[in-house]
């Protein structure tokens, strides 16, 4: 019984953790980011937006193995975004970290975009959702960077939006 009771406890605690990376949440605050990213360069988000007002630049750590750079958007000190990017070649390694670590995606393709007078260009995606936060690795499959972002609400749509 106790651990019952101790199970339900936790499981409003589940879905802030849902996206979770080196010690980096979705939810968690700039001090994590600083803990877990010693190299990342905190400031002041060069332009207006509702989505973020702070990020952490160029990042350096090792996920699943792989060497990336991580950029993580904060808004009022809370974590609201992380894009990771990767080598291209590290990408089928990367994929398996990330199903051994948030599970089966909910969705995953291989788009192929025809293209006039040149090769058909091949995007490579895994989407994961819970609630209001997503993740979704993108991959041009002839480009050398892949990336991993991983946002809660609207802010892929208010990011970049002119204030």
């Amino acid at each position: 019984m106790k651990k019952l009771l101790l199970l339900l406890l936790c499981l409003p605690v589940l879905p802030a953790m849902a996206y979770d990376l080196n010690g980096i949440a979705l939810g968690g605050r700039e001090i994590d980011v600083k803990k877990a990213l010693p190299s990342a360069h905190c400031k002041a988000l060069e332009w207006k937006s509702d989505a973020a007002d702070r990020r952490c630049d160029d990042a350096k750590a090792p996920i699943g193995g792989v060497e990336t750079r991580i950029t993580v958007f904060l808004k009022a000190g809370v974590i609201h975004a992380y894009d990771v990017r990767f080598d291209i070649k590290e990408l089928d390694r990367m994929k398996e970290y990330l199903r051994a670590r948030w599970g089966a995606p909910l969705a995953e393709v291989t788009e192929v975009i025809a293209r006039r007078d040149k090769e058909d260009r091949k995007v490579f995606k895994m989407r994961w959702d819970k609630g209001e936060d997503r993740a979704m690795l993108v991959a041009q499959l002839e480009k050398k960077r892949a990336t991993l972002e991983v946002s809660r609400g609207t802010f892929p749509e208010e990011i970049y939006r002119v204030k």
